[in-house]
């Protein structure tokens, strides 16, 4: 993880119910580990799953449940918290609450105070997976980060229900990581970065179609690493399982032109552009309408027609971003990856060996980075930490390039 220093923020937490309640408060005792002063609310669900007498012994403040506290409403109490908060987190946020959140409800105190504030607003979904991946709350979400709203999460993994899947509410450290990338400081505060990645497929008919072998695993440990240096992150992500990084705002397509528009789109907004899919450069010129049956023959011929060059088109933009393109070899890796530097316009490339075991579906990898001005080896280690080594490297040559450039703007 990046280092976190909350020093003096003024944290909200927002505690919604749900089993995942209980680890709120670890959370409390890590934001206050990192500086930050911590108030916390409770819904009356989340007080049938862990006390509000265990949050104040490790906030050392009193915990507010209901908007009917005469004692506390006196004086206006939950405007007062609203003004005082400087970071509203909701940590287990539950289905029910995201979809009141979203639809502007304000029937108890929480919502209220979401509302009531114009503190930046974060929330940590954690759930069942099948309400999860539920259209509603899908779309309650979309809600949410068309807003600006922080998502932190969820994982996945193995839930209190005995089900895996999406929906896991992000480890305390994980979370006060993502809350203190979002605020000051990190080598990429106030920059935006664009990231594609994982595979594309493009439909042969409605049961094939072609792809290139991708995880995503790297384009999203990048995502997180950019994120943890403080950037506003948007992710352009095609078929993958995996969990959205914290603090991220992803966008999943599926085939190569799909990809090509949501970056075309996102890439006018960004500073640097990391491309990091492994994009299909061909797709067939028609698509079945019904599955492709066996012949006689046992042939088939496929007539392909070429993708548009998503890397091509974005260094063509009037103010491109910084470019930095990927190069899976297997074999001639760094002048393979040298050529594609100067036929693409890079102003970065990360090239690795990939077959026999290396770069595909697997935790480590190395990288080389080749700019036209030098080249840097990356050893072998897990991909967050090689990405968490890219992007300082990309804030470094930002940080070149506003020097070179002043006009440019930092």
């Amino acid at each position: 993880m990046a280092v976190i220093d909350l020093a003096g923020r003024r944290v909200l937490l927002g505690v919604t119910g749900g089993i995942a309640a209980y680890k709120a408060a670890e959370l409390v005792r890590r934001l206050g580990d990192a500086g930050a002063q911590v108030r916390v609310v409770m819904t009356e669900n989340a007080a049938r799953f862990v006390t509000p007498l265990t949050f104040q012994a490790l906030s050392g403040h009193p915990v507010r449940l209901s908007l009917w506290d005469e004692s506390a409403e006196a004086a206006m109490g939950h405007i007062e918290l609203a003004r005082w908060a400087e970071d509203i987190l909701v940590a287990p946020a539950s289905a029910d609450f995201i979809a009141r959140l979203a639809h502007g409800l304000a029937d108890d105190l929480l919502t209220t105070l979401c509302l009531a504030s114009a503190a930046p607003l974060h929330v940590a979904p954690a759930m069942n997976q099948q309400m999860w991946a539920n259209a509603a709350t899908q779309a309650n979400v979309a809600i949410l980060r068309q807003r600006g709203i922080s998502l932190f999460g969820p994982a996945a993994g193995s839930q209190a229900c005995g089900e895996v899947g999406a929906g896991r509410l992000l480890e305390p450290l994980e979370l006060v990581a993502a809350l203190a990338a979002r605020g000051r400081g990190g080598v990429l505060a106030g920059r935006r970065v664009l990231i594609s990645a994982g595979p594309t497929f493009e439909d042969i008919d409605p049961v094939r179609f072609l792809g290139n072998r991708s995880s995503g695993r790297m384009g999203f440990a990048v995502a997180e690493a950019a994120a943890e240096a403080g950037a506003e992150v948007v992710l352009v992500a095609g078929p993958v399982h995996l969990p959205t990084p914290a603090g991220v705002r992803r966008i999943d397509v599926r085939s190569a032109r799909q990809m090509h528009a949501a970056v075309l789109d996102a890439a006018v907004r960004s500073d640097v552009y990391v491309a990091a899919a492994a994009v299909g450069d061909f797709r067939p010129t028609e698509v079945a309408a019904h599955k492709i049956k066996k012949r006689g023959d046992g042939g088939l011929s496929l007539e392909l027609t070429q993708n548009p060059d998503i890397l091509a088109d974005v260094a063509d933009l009037p103010q491109r971003p910084l470019l930095v393109g990927f190069a899976a070899e297997t074999e001639n890796v760094e002048a393979y990856a040298r050529a594609k530097l100067e036929r693409k316009r890079l102003d970065l490339i990360a090239a690795n060996q990939v077959g026999g075991g290396l770069g595909f579906e697997v935790e480590d990898n190395s990288l080389t980075l080749i700019s036209a001005d030098g080249i840097r080896h990356l050893p072998t280690a897990p991909k967050r930490e090689l990405a968490r080594q890219l992007v300082g490297v990309i804030a470094e040559r930002l940080a070149g390039r506003a020097a070179a450039n002043p006009a440019a703007g930092a």
